[in-house]
């Protein structure tokens, strides 16, 4: 995992627990690098994931699910019955 301190600077065993915190927040998430912003007292953390690699998003009820099979019986057959709209140009 890349770690960028930007603002300051903090020792190392600071950083492994920020390490940490970030493994208990996003369990099952793999975090390829993280920011730690230093802004006087306070420190605010930013992940970037790397396993947010998927070719397709479905809409079900204002939620995204990377699968089909995520979705209950009921939320498959309602969205293989929805119509499809195509995707329009832009005239100019």
């Amino acid at each position: 995992m890349k770690i960028n301190v930007k603002g300051g600077k903090i020792n190392r065993s600071e950083i492994d627990e920020y390490i940490r915190y970030a493994a208990q927040k996003h369990p099952g998430r793999q975090i390829r690098q993280m920011d730690i912003i230093i802004d006087g007292e306070f420190v605010d953390l930013k992940f970037y994931f790397g396993d947010m690699d998927f070719q397709h998003a479905y809409r079900s009820a204002d939620y995204l699910v990377s699968s089909m099979e995520k979705l209950n019986d009921a939320k498959q057959a309602e969205f293989s019955q929805k119509e499809r709209h195509g995707i329009q140009e832009k005239k100019k």
